[in-house]
């Protein structure tokens, strides 16, 4: 077998899986049937997150928004970071932990907010 054809199998192996790890991602809407509203905060218990899952936050525009902050800032509430507000605001997991607030006044200490680990 030449050096050239190996590669190409290594090439092909690769893109294999990493196919097989992409279609292995989940899909979560966020706050299931509710959508991402108050008392969220207990949603992803139970779940199990991985790098490459997908968050979808639904929502009526202009009456909430996703905020991705800090812990400090999730434990305080404070919508310093990035704000999502399109109504539909999809967010991949990469590894490690994210925290989701909304940022309407009051909202966050509704309960709309949650923190997800993904592995």
């Amino acid at each position: 077998m030449s050096r050239k054809h190996g590669s190409a199998i290594l090439w092909v192996m690769f893109l294999a899986l990493f196919t097989i790890q992409i279609t292995n991602a989940a899909i979560y809407n966020v706050g299931d049937g509710n959508g991402w509203t108050f008392g969220a905060s207990n949603w992803p218990n139970g779940k199990n997150f991985k790098a490459g899952d997908v968050l979808v936050f639904k929502y009526p525009k202009g009456v909430h928004n996703v905020v991705i902050v800090n812990k400090a800032n999730y434990g305080s509430c404070n919508a310093s970071g990035k704000i999502l507000s399109s109504g539909n605001d999809r967010v991949t997991l990469g590894k490690g932990t994210y925290y989701f607030i909304c940022g309407i006044p009051g909202h966050c200490n509704g309960g709309q907010k949650i923190s997800v680990t993904a592995k």
